[in-house]
C-alpha cells in the first residue's frame, strides 16, 4: 500500500513539473513513462527530488492520520522528530517490536499537555499529556538548557530510551542523549523520565504551572508506569525547544529520505 502511494505521488508529481502535464519526452534517457514507474521494482529509480516529494507526503500522511494537528502538536515539530525517527531506525537503533516515537514541545508553557507519545505503526496518539521541565530551565516556560552536570535543566535534542529501575521516584527509565553538544550527559546526570506528584492538572490549577524536575521529563504519576512500559528499550524521545542553534547529525534530512526509500524497497509489492 505504501509504495502505491509513493509511486502515485511521485508520477503526479512528473506530470504536474511537465509543461502542459504531458508525459516526459520518452526520447530522454532521463524520462521515466508511467508504465515504467509503475512496474519499477525499486524506488532507487527515482531522483532525489521525487523521493523527497514522496517523503514528505508520507509524513504529511502520518501527521493528518494520527490526528496530531489536533492533538496540539504543530508540523513542524512533528516534521523534525520524524526525520531523525527514520536516522536512528537507518542505522538499526530503534526496537524492532514497536514503532514508538515520543515527542515533547518545550515551547509550550507547563501548564499546557505538552508531550506526545505515537505509535507510528497504527498512526495513533497513545499519551497525549503534561510533561515537566528543570527548576532552572524556566518558571512557566522553558526558557534556558544545558548539558552540564548540576545544573538542574533540562536538555534539548535526541534521545533513545534506556533500561527501566526503582528509584526515590518509583519505576523510572533511563534516557541516552544522542546529540552531543546538548545531552550527551544525560546518564551521567541521571536525566530519567519518572513519575512526579507535581505533574498533575491540580497543581496547574493551584499554581498556574507544573512543579519542576532537577532536569528529568518527569510525566504524572497516575500514568507513569505504563508510559515508561510503552516507550522503554530503545524508543526515539525527542526533545524540541526555541533554540534556533540547536542542530543534530539526526535531523539530516537527505539521509531520512534515502533511508526511507529504502526501507520502502525492502518490503512486499503488496503491502
Amino acid at each position: 500500500m505504501i509504495r502505491a502511494i509513493v509511486t502515485s505521488f511521485a508520477l503526479s508529481f512528473m506530470l504536474v513539473a511537465t509543461p502542459g502535464g504531458a508525459r516526459p519526452d520518452e526520447s530522454d534517457p532521463m524520462a521515466r513513462t508511467t508504465e515504467t514507474l509503475l512496474t519499477s521494482t525499486s524506488l532507487a529509480r527515482l531522483s532525489f527530488a521525487e523521493k523527497k516529494l514522496a517523503f514528505d507526503e508520507h509524513v504529511q500522511q502520518v501527521y493528518h492520520s494520527a490526528g496530531l494537528q489536533k492533538a496540539g502538536l504543530s508540523y513542524s515539530v512533528f516534521e523534525r522528530a520524524y526525520t531523525g525517527y527514520h536516522n536512528f531506525k537507518q542505522e538499526a537503533l530503534t526496537a524492532t517490536d514497536k514503532q514508538i516515537l515520543t515527542v515533547v514541545d518545550f515551547t509550550k508553557p507547563s501548564n499546557l499537555k505538552r508531550m506526545w507519545i505515537i505509535d507510528l505503526d497504527a498512526n495513533k496518539v497513545l499519551y497525549n499529556n503534561l510533561v515537566a521541565h528543570g527548576r532552572n530551565t524556566g518558571n512557566v516556560r522553558a526558557e534556558k538548557f544545558s548539558n552540564e552536570p548540576n545544573s538542574n535543566m533540562s536538555s534539548m535534542g535526541f534521545y533513545l530510551t534506556n533500561k527501566t529501575y526503582y528509584g526515590k521516584h518509583g519505576l523510572s527509565l533511563r534516557l541516552s542523549g544522542m546529540d552531543e553538544q546538548y545531552n550527551s550527559n544525560a546518564m551521567e546526570r541521571a536525566i530519567v523520565l519518572h513519575g512526579a506528584d507535581y505533574v498533575s492538572d491540580n497543581f496547574v490549577k493551584q499554581y498556574g504551572r507544573l512543579g519542576r524536575s532537577l532536569g528529568c521529563p518527569a510525566v504524572p504519576r497516575a500514568i507513569s508506569a505504563d508510559v515508561i512500559e510503552l516507550i522503554k528499550d530503545n524508543t526515539v524521545l525527542y526533545i524540541h525547544s526555541a533554540d534556533k542553534a540547536y542542530t543534530s547529525d539526526y535531523l539530516n534530512t537527505e539521509r531520512a529520505v534515502e533511508g526511507f526509500a529504502a526501507l520502502q524497497d525492502a518490503l512486499p509489492l503488496n503491502t
